[in-house]
């Protein structure tokens, strides 16, 4: 039995970086994962696809740990770098994109992620499980974007 929980985030926000130095940064995968946490372990799969395997969870004899795989895309024309799952590797599909726009004296930034977590767990579980799943990629998501910030010279 497993549990399905669907992750939908978006963030829009100013640094007071360059729009060339924040492509620089996010358009190389091992650069950008270095600031999101709890990342136990990034895997090179060749093709410019990344392995993510996230620090294990839980208590006891309950211990989740969420893998995913995806195929990353860069555009400095477009301001771009895009991401799309893997389906043969871990238990999670992420897709999402980086949107850099520049502002001159600024640089604006989207954010959208997209994933779908599968989880060992009863069918039962789900309304108490789902909420916390959800809230805890959140708050890693958000303190991604935190440590990007103050690598961009604070929000703009």
């Amino acid at each position: 039995m497993t549990i399905n929980v669907k992750i939908d985030l978006g963030y829009e926000f100013d640094v007071k970086a360059s729009a060339a130095d924040v492509f620089a940064v996010l358009s190389d995968v091992p650069t950008s994962a270095s600031f999101f946490p709890k990342v136990d372990k990034l895997v090179d799969l060749g093709s410019n696809s990344y392995r993510w395997e996230m620090e294990k969870i839980g208590v006891a004899s309950v211990n989740l740990q969420t893998i995913y795989a995806c195929k990353y895309v860069s555009n400095k024309a477009k301001g771009t770098v895009m991401w799309s799952p893997i389906k043969s590797e871990g238990n999670a599909l992420v897709s999402g994109s980086w949107t850099i726009r520049d502002n001159k004296k600024s640089t604006n930034l989207v954010l959208q992620i997209n994933g779908d977590l599968e989880i060992p767990l009863p069918s039962l579980m789900k309304m108490v499980v789902s909420p916390i799943v959800e809230g805890e990629f959140e708050k890693m998501v958000e303190k991604y974007i935190d440590n990007l910030t103050k690598r961009f010279g604070g929000e703009a």
